[in-house]
């Protein structure tokens, strides 16, 4: 792939542009449901327009997209496999009663004030014990977004706080996917990476806390009868018992060994599935839907459908049947194709050199120190709109910049930290990107709808840019030699 021509910067933007006039053509069209098909077709289109060019113009062979297409899909495998196990536990634990457990517990714990800084602290460390952000936001995250509802708080506020606070432990832990490879890709101690990424992550997290804290005071308390309306419906339609709280209890012991995310994921939603055969019976008849069948097939049907389909309880409140209502594996398809598109204009970016076109501009701008980081900043973030995966934008931007922060006496954990600062935690923010898919999916909350509240992840790649700015620890090669 090396040996085919780079096209020129002009060129290597046009697929760029005919995808973001197509999203704007698509969220004009359908709306929120853009995402739906809209989007997915865009993204196609992207690819079509950049594969066109690269063969028409550059006469690019086709094995090359071929081999980069297959490169890409087999990276993602893992990725969508996870993506069908959180569909499964969402629908387990909420049949289950795991969910409904939690919220009837968590509103009559919890102050409406200090609900969003809690449930930011909760979420960093679980997130940081665990070392994924989408494990915690499957599970925890999802009680916390209902135990929100009931208190009244706007779900955007609440999808907000668990992002920055699942984040934040996804971006510092030892045992994160993301921290390793950022430490890997750079070549530096993953320890020593943590400790540096310090001084940018937690004055973003602690501005976030402050901001949460505001918000919840500027919160109307005046929710009661909101709060006694979820207790009622949720006693009333599950049967609320500690003993549900086995599963999640279980689920973080498994999360303490080390236990890969997609297996801990899997036993969860077993676990979960077999409470509900304890303790929900009559919800797993009801989802089953026909009288016909003996009990015991009533439960298998009631039961498999929980796993992979959409199910919907009445708890005789509009509002909390929206709440109690799951899509399953099912429900994740979208999530799926999504990221499947995007992985395909990515991959066509990569193997047609535009990618790498576009970012030998912006290493042209490199003069100063302020110049390298925000270049890096801006090359994560444009990575994982046009990648539509935070791995390949971290591998690509610690593949770029290395020899470049190397030759200007820059250690290589200043290119870690940042790196991290502007790919990790802002692709989430991107409806295309593989988690911001799939945590709009999970929290039931658009990506544009819980952007403006996410201050953790907005905020990091603005630490990063100030500290460079005022050279806070940065320390030059040659001067620290001499």
């Amino acid at each position: 792939m090396n040996q085919t021509p780079i096209p020129h910067p002009l060129i290597a933007v046009i697929p760029i542009v005919v995808l973001i006039a197509l999203l704007a053509v698509v969220i004009t069209l359908f709306g929120s449901d853009s995402l739906s098909g809209g989007s997915q077709i865009a993204l196609l289109m992207g690819m079509a327009v950049c594969i066109l060019i690269s063969m028409t113009v550059y006469r690019m062979p086709w094995k090359v997209f071929e081999q980069q297409l297959s490169k890409t899909m087999s990276g993602i495998f893992i990725t969508l496999l996870i993506l069908l196990a959180v569909g499964m536990l969402s629908g387990s634990w909420m049949i289950g009663g795991v969910v409904p457990t939690l919220i009837y517990y968590g509103i009559q714990i919890l102050s409406p004030r200090f609900f969003l800084v809690s449930t930011c602290v909760i979420c960093a460390m679980v997130s940081l014990l665990s070392g994924s952000s989408w494990t915690t936001i499957a599970t925890l995250g999802v009680a916390l977004l209902g135990v929100g509802s009931a208190l009244g708080m706007p779900e955007a506020w609440t999808a907000g706080a668990i992002i920055s606070g699942a984040y934040f432990g996804d971006k510092m832990s030892p045992l994160s996917d993301t921290t390793i490879l950022a430490s890997s890709a750079t070549g530096v101690d993953i320890f020593d990476h943590i400790r540096y990424m310090m001084h940018t992550t937690v004055p973003a997290l602690a501005i976030s806390l402050i901001i949460f804290t505001v918000a919840g005071f500027g919160h109307d308390s005046a929710a009661a009868m909101h709060v006694e309306q979820y207790t009622r419906g949720l006693s009333q339609t599950f049967h609320i018992s500690l003993w549900t709280l086995l599963v999640p209890l279980l689920t973080g012991v498994l999360i303490i060994k080390r236990v890969p995310s997609l297996i801990v994921l899997f036993l969860s939603s077993i676990m979960a599935g077999i409470m509900a055969l304890i303790i929900e019976p009559h919800i797993l008849r009801q989802i089953a839907g026909d009288a016909t069948l003996s009990n015991a097939a009533a439960l298998a049907r009631g039961l498999a459908i929980t796993f992979y389909g959409a199910t919907a309880v009445d708890t005789g409140f509009a509002d909390l049947n929206d709440l109690v209502s799951t899509g399953g594996m099912a429900g994740m398809l979208n999530t799926i194709w999504l990221i499947i598109c995007a992985m395909c204009f990515g991959a066509a970016m990569v193997a047609s050199r535009m990618i790498e076109s576009i970012m030998r501009v912006l290493i042209r701008w490199v003069r100063s120190r302020f110049s390298l980081v925000s270049s890096t900043v801006m090359t994560g973030i444009f990575l994982n709109i046009t990648t539509g995966d935070q791995f390949i934008s971290i591998v690509l931007t610690a593949d770029v910049f290395k020899e470049l922060y190397d030759r200007k006496g820059y250690e290589g954990r200043l290119l870690s930290r940042t790196t991290e600062d502007s790919t990790t935690v802002t692709s989430v923010l991107v409806p295309w990107n593989t988690c911001g898919m799939t945590q709009a999916t999970v929290l039931g909350v658009p990506t544009l709808t819980y952007l403006p509240y996410c201050f953790f992840n907005l905020l990091c790649p603005c630490m990063t840019l100030i500290i460079a700015a005022l050279g806070w620890r940065i320390t030059h090669k040659e001067k620290a030699e001499s």
